[in-house]
């Protein structure tokens, strides 16, 4: 559309059966609908002796033939059949047993009160047991595709083009290759959505994609659940490995460092006979049996730390040997590589040592080997100070989407979802009762608000072009008072308005992105008339008021066109309540008192405007927490390491420093000697890791359309902080070979 290509999940209602008739490879398909147009769906049961209802989330409208294609634990009923008949639901346990306890839930009635699915009394059909392994189809109920609105439309609907809301799956017959099927695609679309598509003036390729690749492969936006993301996955890993290849070259450095302890061991085993396969076989074993315990005391920790690793990630994780020991033997086998690699320098270099000379004490580190040491602390620090810089960028980040303006008042506002026809019918008389506490400025009502999924969208064009120069605006329905709700800002124009009757007849309120697709500027566009192409039947719409671009979509998404039309029947699916006080609570308790009286079989529900817009950026935020402690932690272990050599390094020198005391050194002086050395390798990993880190994570705010920016400061103050991180650790073995008393280290010269 408009010269620009969209990937998108969903496809139209028609499609999945045209597709299963002519194709033969195609063994059966399934359509899913979820409950887009609600955050949350009311579920109710009465019975004689009870009344419950509870707000539900992660609901979708299914074929029958669903739990043919996808396999679910089913503890009641026949998944097969379930979803047969209209008007038939199926719940997960946890639901059932939120409302019928310990008692039978098939048969029982479930009152269904949804946006998307209607207001319909449902039967359940069925049970399933939650499962244990995530899916990018992550549901807790699902209700027959065939029931109300939904079986209507389904059987009356031919139009392919449009409403692009449905999810459709097929199961191929084996050997079906689906390159092969994807080249045949284009002429279905020729010969079935040809006029559907000229009509709506734009273009489709249809295509299909493995299951397997959906969560993590696919660049389609708007899918069943949000996408993973591949790129966090390769940067989490990433990280585990740079942290263990630190924790390996630390090994390395202080098992050759510290050589001429075993030296002597080395020599005398080699005038008893022993021969250098069996000296490196024994260093290597060695190295192996530490790699062991370590994998062993990992398990350990990993079973004790498991919650606090499922709440920074955000999943429910779990650790069991029954059911993982494939992962558990890969971990086992990744301990064996890593205790093989840490030791197998030391082993040869340990076992290269020449008897005669190791003997008679002449043993010294070579230049090669003090240069490799050099080397390998040089890569630990850059890859330290690179997970500083991304630690402090996507904090950066963070702060900064968390602060932006977004171009209306996202604090202080209260919403409360309206589901079923009762909580509709109450609009006017809920908000009336809600505008008279002095504590709420204003209050309006809307089909959705900004930071939630907003699917309805229509294609304008201008007077005197046609459908194939239209573009294409997202909507949203709402009252004379949201805009004013929110304090959206007019650019031109007005708002909608009482004053104003006439508003309900096809007025539009759009913001400057619009205008700038449409070419005029925002006061040019005052009483300028849009068209829309609506199945054979041209609509006239006319604008009224322009207002300023604001964020209805995550940072992460650029501003698009957008308009609101006001509705002449309040169905609306939210009250927004902006309120102007610190005592919320007792807000929500007057708010809650007025809805009790008003429509007291149905739960009292809110949420906060800004928190349901952060929600967006939940991803974000836990590879931010993840990328802090993994830098935790890869300081720590270089720090380990480097007081290691730091405390080496003096010992070997002791006589050294003793003399230069004894001619007048102080102690400062000492700490300088010491120091300098190991802070020209930091600063070496300085200048290695600014370079690697910018363009990292220069990709990485890509995903972004408003973004921080990566300045010079950022990258001075992770250089800083390693420095100072190194000099702390290194200044301390320093500091006690300093004030050591020269007596002690000369005494035996």
């Amino acid at each position: 559309m408009e010269g620009n290509e969209e990937i998108s999940a969903s496809s139209p209602v028609p499609l999945a059966p045209a597709i299963k008739k002519e194709f033969p490879e195609v063994q059966e398909f399934a359509r899913l609908l979820p409950t887009f147009l609600d955050d949350k769906t009311l579920l109710r049961y009465a019975s004689d002796d009870q009344n419950k209802s509870f707000y539900e989330t992660k609901g979708f409208l299914a074929d029958s033939t669903f739990f043919n294609l996808f396999t679910y634990h089913f503890v009641q009923g026949n998944p097969a059949k379930a979803l047969l008949e209209p008007n038939s639901i199926v719940l997960n346990e946890e639901i059932a047993r939120k409302f019928f306890g310990k008692e039978p839930a098939i048969n029982k009635m479930v009152h269904v009160s949804s946006n998307t699915a209607g207001d319909l009394d449902f039967k359940v059909t069925g049970v399933f047991r939650p499962a244990t392994e995530p899916s990018h189809i992550d549901a807790r109920f699902f209700m027959s595709l065939n029931s109300g609105r939904w079986g209507e439309y389904m059987r009356r609907t031919t139009d392919m083009a449009s409403n692009n809301m449905f999810f459709s799956y097929l199961l191929m017959k084996s050997q079906s290759d689906v390159t092969q099927f994807n080249s045949k695609l284009p002429a279905f679309v020729e010969k079935y959505m040809k006029a559907d598509l000229v009509a709506a003036g734009f273009s489709k390729k249809q295509f299909i994609q493995p299951v397997a690749d959906l969560h993590l492969y696919t660049k389609a936006q708007a899918n069943v659940t949000p996408n993973g993301s591949v790129i966090y996955l390769y940067i989490l890993v990433s990280i585990a490995f740079f942290t263990l290849l630190i924790a390996c070259i630390n090994f390395m450095n202080l098992a050759t460092s510290r050589s001429v302890k075993r030296a002597a061991e080395v020599g005398v085993r080699k005038v008893l006979g022993a021969e250098k396969s069996a000296l490196i076989r024994q260093f290597l074993g060695e190295a192996l049996l530490h790699a062991f315990i370590a994998f062993v005391l990992a398990i350990v920790m990993v079973k004790i730390l498991i919650p606090f690793f499922s709440t920074i990630s955000g999943r429910q994780l779990s650790f069991d040997f029954s059911k993982q020991w494939p992962l558990i033997t890969g971990f086992l086998l990744l301990a064996f590589l890593a205790g093989l690699i840490s030791g197998s320098y030391p082993a040869f270099y340990l076992s290269s040592f020449q008897p005669i000379k190791v003997l008679k004490g002449k043993f010294s580190n070579s230049l090669g080997v003090v240069s490799l040491r050099k080397v390998l602390v040089v890569f630990q620090f850059t890859i330290s100070i690179a997970l500083i810089i991304a630690s402090v960028v996507i904090g950066k980040q963070m702060n900064y989407i968390m602060t932006k303006n977004l171009g209306f008042t996202e604090k202080q506002q209260i919403v409360i979802p309206l589901r079923g026809d009762n909580a509709r019918s109450i609009y006017q008389n809920l908000k009336n009762e809600v505008k008279k506490n002095p504590m709420v400025l204003s209050a309006g009502g809307s089909y959705y608000y900004p930071g939630i999924f907003n699917p309805s969208d229509m294609n304008f064009y201008q007077e005197g072009k046609t459908v194939k120069e239209a573009y294409n605006l997202k909507m949203n329905y709402v009252d004379v008072d949201f805009l004013q709700t929110l304090d959206i800002k007019t650019v031109a124009g007005r708002l909608f308005s009482e004053k104003f009757p006439a508003d309900t007849n096809r007025r539009l309120i759009i913001n400057e992105e619009a205008t700038r697709k449409f070419g005029f500027k925002p006061a040019e566009a005052i009483g300028k008339p849009l068209f829309f192409d609506w199945k054979g039947e041209t609509m006239r719409y006319e604008i009224v008021g322009v207002v300023k671009d604001f964020h209805f979509e995550s940072l992460q998404q650029s501003i698009k066109p957008f308009a609101f039309q006001l509705t002449p029947t309040p169905e609306y699916s939210y009250l927004i309540v902006h309120s102007n006080t610190s005592e919320v609570k007792k807000l929500l308790s007057s708010i809650n008192t007025a809805w009790e009286k008003l429509n007291p079989n149905e739960p009292f529900e809110y949420s906060f405007l800004d928190q349901d817009f952060q929600k967006n950026y939940e991803a974000q935020q836990r590879l931010s927490g993840m990328v802090g402690y993994f830098t935790i932690i890869a300081i720590v272990i270089c720090c380990l390491g480097l007081f290691g050599l730091a405390s080496f390094s003096a010992e070997q020198r002791t006589k050294e420093i003793g003399i230069r005391k004894v001619l007048g050194s102080t102690v400062i002086g000492i700490v300088g000697l010491l120091s300098k050395d190991f802070m020209k390798l930091v600063l070496i990993s300085n200048l290695m890791a600014l370079p690697i880190a910018w363009y990292v994570m220069h990709k990485w705010l890509q995903e972004f359309a408003y973004r921080t920016t990566l300045d010079w400061w950022l990258f001075v103050i992770a250089g800083i902080t390693a420095f100072t991180i190194a000099l702390a650790t290194v200044s301390y073995q320093a500091v006690k070979a300093g004030i050591s008393n020269p007596v002690r280290s000369l005494r035996t010269e």
